[in-house]
């Protein structure tokens, strides 16, 4: 088989050309061409050589289908080496996106050429490991500690530009990138530039103190990983070892990472959220369709947020509501959550004008006649949400799909309310709308192929993370949150106070603790759910009694000021004894004899909830898959990636 690395000379300039689709990811065959092109070029005429990349992207990064298997030489810190001491200089020219080892393999070459649309990053840090190739030790001595710890611990790419602005990129190259680069290695070569090695570089001055500080911020941000804090120490090593031991620094923390059941949670997130945007029974070739602009029914927290979701992506949105009033409160939602992006450095003020131009108000339902997608975002309320569908089936287009974002309710009774089921499907966002990115797809049982296959490919150009679930009550995450949810209820009556609840659980890794987060999501959404439900269906009054004691007295949550905690105008927990009283007071009604709950048995018998329930909605064929939970759950409800989801979790635990 022929190697997909080339090797040819134009005049005097050696030029290595990499054509591994779909992403020239560094596989052994790719590493193998490298090595042996480079070694070539330092015997024959060339006076420079110049490192391409044919098809979209340069070097994205290892080749994904070799993780968990025994590497081969030549190892990439090896290549990297070897390239690095060429006794000819070399220019890497990047376009696309050159991540992880691939951009590790453009700051072994001497200079670094990139079109302008180029992105650099090291986005190893999501799966639990750091740049093992020298990306640690060479990114330092030419971009400054803080640069270097901000861009690897962040794991978040950035543009050529502002990787030119920090030293990491010598020149943007508009026009032909290949042409271009060689040009400039002859422009080099004829101007007598030197050979530039990252690693024979001082790393620029810095405090010493600021590894201390990142190691502070990241223990806050990264909840238990030990990757961000192993990126630290190899930074940390760079600006105060030489390369060499540095090198073996970051080779000992990147094997310790590798090794971890950290990374091995990681890395199954990674291929879990591939699998889980492929649908089962779903051909790849079926017809999507055209979504020019979409329409949103209902000005709430929840609609603005979906609503912007859509206008980030350029797509026109149409806003519905009851009211002049309620819309205009519905717009000025939008309006904050935009302020609130541009503040917090997400969008630049041009950019959120742009965005916020593409969403508009009415209250008609006749200006939905020709927009192609239409998701209804109102109160849980059934019977509401069949007589919206109604007026939708009368109002919309032939072809349009109509989506529910319905967090609990029957999809399949909702599309039953038109005369066109197999248009309709479950669009489940997660608040805030505009910042999460898990989307469940609720497909219902008429809902057409290629109304499914259009929803998927749409949530992916939202940029959100799609999951396929059947029709039940709660659907896979909400589902789950039940018994989670009932469980915690539970302990409340047993012994456990709020507080320990949610410390043990977020000391454990979750986001945040379950009282906490019904606070924050209303206590009356559950409470509306249960009045829907018959005495059998709601269960052992033990596991619902206080939240409805709660919401009966006005303590709704975050909203109210009060729920399972009294809440400043920050929105800051703060303990309250007014709940402790409505705990022991239902305990002492429905005949709970209270004691002592550790921490611990609080984290098995909550995961244990959960990871029970998931096996129950795989055996039912409500979820694809186990890791489709996985991703639901790390994505949607705060579970620790470090951990893999609740279905790896319970896997690994037996």
């Amino acid at each position: 088989m022929s190697s997909p690395v080339s090797y040819q000379l134009e005049d005097t300039i050696g030029v290595i050309s990499i054509d591994s689709p779909p992403v020239n990811a560094l596989s052994h065959a790719v590493r193998q061409g490298l090595l042996d092109a480079i070694n070539a070029a330092q015997n024959d005429a060339s006076e420079a050589v110049v490192i391409v990349c044919a098809g979209r992207t340069f070097i994205a990064g290892a080749d994904i289908t070799e993780f968990g298997k025994p590497l081969k030489d030549p190892w990439l810190p090896d290549l990297l080496n070897t390239i690095e001491a060429s006794a000819k200089l070399v220019v890497a020219a990047l376009h696309g996106t050159a991540l992880g080892g691939g951009f590790e393999t453009a700051l072994a070459a001497h200079y670094r050429c990139a079109a302008p649309g180029a992105k650099i990053g090291f986005p190893e840090v999501h799966l639990g490991l750091l740049p093992g190739a020298g990306g640690t030790q060479r990114t330092p001595r030419l971009a400054g500690v803080q640069a270097a710890l901000d861009l690897i611990t962040s794991g978040t790419p950035i543009a050529a530009g502002e990787a030119q602005e920090i030293g990491l990129i010598d020149k943007i190259i508009d026009g032909d990138l290949r042409a271009g680069a060689i040009a400039w290695a002859r422009e080099l070569v004829a101007s007598g530039a030197k050979i530039r090695r990252s690693s024979e570089q001082d790393v620029p001055e810095f405090d010493h103190a600021i590894f201390d500080v990142y190691r502070s911020k990241l223990a806050r941000r990264a909840r238990g990983q030990v990757a961000p804090d192993h990126i630290v120490a190899c930074i940390e090593a760079a600006a105060t070892m030489t390369f060499e031991d540095g090198m073996a620094k970051e080779r000992e923390l990147f094997m310790a990472c590798m090794d971890s059941s950290q990374s091995a949670a990681m890395r199954h997130l990674f291929f879990a959220e591939r699998l889980a945007a492929k649908v089962d029974g779903l051909a790849k070739d079926t017809p999507q369709r055209p979504i020019k602009s979409i329409g949103i029914i209902g000005g709430g927290t929840m609609g603005g947020g979906i609503a912007m979701s859509f206008a980030n992506a350029g797509i026109p949105v149409t806003m519905i509501e009851i009211s002049e009033e309620a819309l205009e409160r519905g717009l000025a939602i939008v309006d904050k959550n935009y302020a609130g992006s541009v503040k917090r450095g997400k969008l630049t003020q041009e950019q959120a004008a742009k965005c916020r131009a593409l969403i508009v108000g009415s209250v008609d339902y006749a200006s939905l006649a020709d927009v192609d997608l239409v998701i209804e975002a109102v109160f849980e309320d059934p019977e509401l949400k069949k007589k919206i569908f109604a007026k939708l089936d009368k109002a919309c287009k032939a072809g349009a799909i109509l989506a529910t974002n319905t967090s609990y309710q029957d999809v399949d009774a909702i599309a039953a309310a038109t005369g066109r089921p197999e248009d309709v499907i479950g669009m489940h966002f997660f608040s805030p709308a505009h910042i999460m990115k898990l989307l469940e797809v609720v497909r219902g049982k008429k809902t057409a192929d290629d109304v499914l296959a259009t929803v998927m490919a749409l949530a992916k150009k939202i940029r959100k993370v799609p999951v396929v679930s059947g029709v039940c009550y709660g659907f896979i995450g909400n589902r789950m949150l039940s018994p989670y949810g009932k469980t915690a209820q539970l302990l409340l009556l047993e012994g456990a106070s709020p507080q320990q609840v949610d410390n043990a659980m977020e000391a454990w890794g979750m986001a945040m603790g379950p009282l906490r987060v019904f606070d924050l999501a209303g206590l009356d959404i559950g409470y509306k759910a249960r009045e829907a439900l018959s005495d059998d269906e709601k269960g052992d009054p033990k596991s619902y009694r206080v939240p409805d004691l709660l919401v009966e007295m006005g303590r709704l949550g975050q909203k109210s000021g009060a729920g399972f905690y009294h809440y400043d105008d920050a929105r800051k927990p703060t303990p309250d004894s007014a709940v402790q009283e409505i705990i022991d007071q239902v305990a002492s009604e429905l005949g709970v004899d209270r004691r002592t709950v550790t921490d611990e048995e609080i984290v098995a018998r909550l995961i244990g909830a959960l990871i029970d329930e998931g096996k129950k909605i795989v055996a039912e064929g409500i979820a694809q898959r186990s890791g489709d939970i996985d991703v639901v759950y790390v994505y949607g409800y705060g579970f620790p990636a470090a951990r893999g989801g609740p279905m790896f979790y319970g896997a690994n635990r037996g």
